[in-house]
């Protein structure tokens, strides 16, 4: 099986900086892609479902501040902050919205990917997503990470442990496209050798513990020719 590289967009407006940091990524084995302004920032962050941001905070059109902001309404994602702003203040008002580590401009490029790489282990050690207990269409689904419980109108539902951790990665990101080879290496690890589609099988049966409508689904949804993703927001 193959592996898949993991997409890095790096919002910033400084071509030269872009191009470093792209070339540093591309050769520890990422995915890189950039946007020069907020608001293209914004439509590749939905097009492509990274797996990290680098965040510049003084942008065109749309703050980096802003953009994280909205980002974190709906993801997890883990977030750099890239900036020249250097005041313990602005750092601690950075990581407050949601940035998960703050990089001052001038930077070693190099260090900046190893900070990508430590970000990027502890997000793959862990599923849990915003907050302990979720809940949708009024508690008609109701998830809770410190019990490991699942409640489908009221009643326990029965997931098996590969069925909770797609479940929860699915939910972690709830705007996520997931290959199904992503999701083999979430709910049963790097080594599996198997044929990909077994993963079909672990949603059609997730389906059938979580969904009204197993033909008509509401929260686990099928994209075509890609593989599947959360479909609804708490």
């Amino acid at each position: 099986m193959n592996e898949i590289k993991k997409k890095v967009l790096i919002v910033e407006d400084e071509p030269k900086i872009v191009d470093a940091v792209m070339a540093y990524l591309e050769k520890g084995g990422y995915n890189p892609f950039a946007a020069y302004d907020g608001e293209k920032a914004l439509s590749l962050f939905n097009n492509i479902n990274p797996d990290l941001v680098i965040l510049d905070l003084m942008l065109p059109k749309i703050s980096g501040e802003e953009i994280c902001r909205t980002i974190r309404k709906s993801s997890r994602v883990p977030i750099i902050m890239l900036t020249a702003k250097i005041s313990e203040e602005e750092k601690i008002g950075g990581l407050n919205i949601g940035a998960d580590d703050y990089v001052t401009k001038p930077f070693s490029p190099r260090e900046l990917v190893a900070r990508i790489n430590s970000l990027l282990r502890r997000a793959d050690e862990g599923v849990s997503p915003l907050f302990h207990i979720m809940s949708w269409n009024n508690d008609d689904l109701e998830i809770d990470l410190n019990s490991y419980t699942v409640k489908k109108s009221g009643e326990a539902v029965n997931l098996t442990p590969n069925e909770f951790k797609l479940l929860c990665a699915m939910i972690k990101f709830p705007k996520k496209t997931f290959t199904r080879e992503e999701l083999i290496k979430i709910a049963i690890g790097e080594d599996y050798e198997g044929y990909e589609r077994t993963i079909d099988s672990h949603i059609k049966n997730l389906r059938s513990k979580i969904e009204d409508d197993t033909s008509n689904p509401k929260y686990i949804l099928t994209v075509r020719g890609i593989g599947y993703k959360f479909g609804e927001n708490p």
